[in-house]
């Protein structure tokens, strides 16, 4: 460990509870990086999150996200040198809370996949709408 650095806190799979999970992930930001680490075979970097839903995160915000989810119980982070690297405690909440966290990542997916529909349809119609306005005005 780097001299100075506290250590990071990590509850007993014990003490997490279903309204510190569905607190923490009622933010869009924290339940997308939480989906993709779930859906990894391997840890992730925080700096792999830099971008999210096609926004730039300030580091300084992509931590207090990473803390959040810590402190809610659904990740183990870890310093190697530099970098920290995070993985879900799926496992371990599977145990504690049957079909919890699959069901929420699943229902994060469906909400993706009909915001994504949403958008291409939208930009669909806007250029439809451009396209006939500037069919008019030649």
């Amino acid at each position: 460990m780097i001299r100075g650095m506290r250590p990071l806190f990590h509850p007993s799979v014990d003490d997490v509870t279903v309204e510190g999970i569905l607190h923490t992930l009622s933010d869009p930001v924290r339940v997308a990086i939480y989906a993709n680490i779930v859906g990894s075979a391997c840890s992730q970097n925080c700096s792999t999150f830099l971008k999210v839903r096609e926004k730039a995160i300030p580091k300084s915000t992509l931590s207090q996200h990473f803390k959040a989810l810590r402190e809610a119980g659904l990740i183990r982070s870890e310093r190697q040198g530099v970098e920290m690297q995070n993985e879900s405690r799926c496992g371990e909440i599977e145990g504690r809370f049957p079909g919890l966290i699959k069901a929420i990542v699943k229902a994060h997916g469906i909400q993706v996949e009909g915001m994504r529909r949403v958008g291409h349809a939208e930009k669909r119609k806007s250029g439809k709408r451009r396209a006939r306005r500037n069919k008019g005005s030649v």
